[in-house]
């Protein structure tokens, strides 16, 4: 009886209010919470942490920017125009670098993304809990590994077992323009394997399993942090496990997918040592993956930063520039689209 009586109440005070003019209505007072020394301390010091690195940040762009003028006052806007590289006679830019920067992290990107996804899943709702311990300790010493590791095994075991691979996608899809090798033709059994060594199609297989560990690092923790209920509404339901990885875990972390998605892009767009021990550098468009010669902004100044003249220093700082603001574009893109996206909207609330 009692509910009864307040729930009229409530409803009587509502009709009230609503009566009233708008200025006249009580306004709901707001809690306050006094914060206590070490939250003010703790408050000051992640506002000063971010402010550094957003700082740091823009030193790197600034530094890019002095370093690189001369370089673009001399080019101008035939700089991202230009697939040569002589700059000693000003005749350089980096349409042909550039290219093979993004097909490289292309194809690592499709090749890691399922991967991750995969694993990410395996460990966070398959896996027994006693295994599962495990496999997150070998994906996390993975990520460890130094990138000339990488570009030694590349380099000397697993490019001569691509080849048969490299050769099977030329012959039934090199109809298809990226996949086509000049020179060759489908079903040719005295092809030189010459051809197929070298490539971007390599050099992206081999970042994609260095970009992938962290990849998998990232969605397996948002992953993990699935609402307890819902999966458990799902089972009650009678959903089989795919069910629940389809209709709780993928939705609830279609945030933590893009945002590992990204993350390796940005981390394949920038690697060095793996890129530069692997390909072949050539310095025209090349838009054929499997055919031997490629080459990226990164190996580009590891390349011809140990014999640069003064202007071609500056040259390098340009291409430097670039890389800079292409990762910076593809990170803000990243946490703008992961921001709206639901467990991004959770952990930021």
């Amino acid at each position: 009886m009692d509910r009864f009586l307040v729930l009229g109440a409530y409803v009587l005070s509502a009709l009230q209010d609503s009566d009233r003019p708008e200025s006249d209505r009580p306004v709901p007072r707001r809690p306050h919470t006094a914060r206590g020394f070490g939250d003010r301390v703790f408050r000051y010091q992640l506002t000063a942490t971010g402010v550094v690195v957003l700082g740091i940040m823009a030193a790197v762009g600034l530094f890019l920017l002095l370093r690189a003028g001369q370089a673009l006052r001399a080019r101008g806007f035939s700089f991202l125009t230009t697939a040569e590289w002589q700059p000693d006679v000003h005749r350089f830019g980096i349409a042909a670098v550039l290219t093979g920067t993004l097909l490289i992290a292309l194809v690592a990107v499709t090749i890691s993304v399922p991967l991750a996804v995969g694993t990410a899943l395996f460990i966070s709702d398959v896996a027994p809990r006693g295994l599962r311990r495990t496999l997150v300790t070998m994906v996390d010493l993975m990520a460890a590994v130094p990138s000339v590791v990488y570009g030694l095994w590349g380099l000397f075991f697993f490019q001569q077992h691509v080849i048969g691979l490299s050769r099977w996608l030329s012959d039934w899809l090199g109809w298809i323009p990226v996949f086509r090798v000049d020179g060759t033709q489908p079903g040719e059994p005295l092809a030189s394997d010459s051809v197929y060594t070298a490539s971007t199609f390599v050099a992206g297989l081999v970042v994609a399993l260095m970009v992938a560990p962290i990849q998998c690092s990232v969605m397996r923790e948002v992953f993990t942090q699935a609402p307890a209920g819902e999966r458990e509404g799902a089972y009650a339901l009678g959903a089989t496990r795919w069910g629940v990885i389809r209709t709780v875990v993928l939705p609830y972390g279609m945030g933590g997918i893009i945002g590992g998605t990204m993350l390796g892009l940005g981390r394949a767009m920038g690697e060095t040592i793996a890129v530069y021990m692997i390909i072949s550098p050539v310095f025209v468009i090349q838009p054929h993956i499997l055919q031997t010669g490629s080459n990226s902004v990164s190996s580009l100044i590891a390349l011809h930063y140990g014999d640069a003249s003064t202007f071609g220093m500056s040259a390098l700082m340009a291409a430097g520039l670039a890389l800079f603001l292409l990762t910076l574009a593809v990170n803000f893109t990243a946490s703008s689209i992961v921001a709206r996206s639901r467990s991004g909207a959770q952990s930021e609330a």
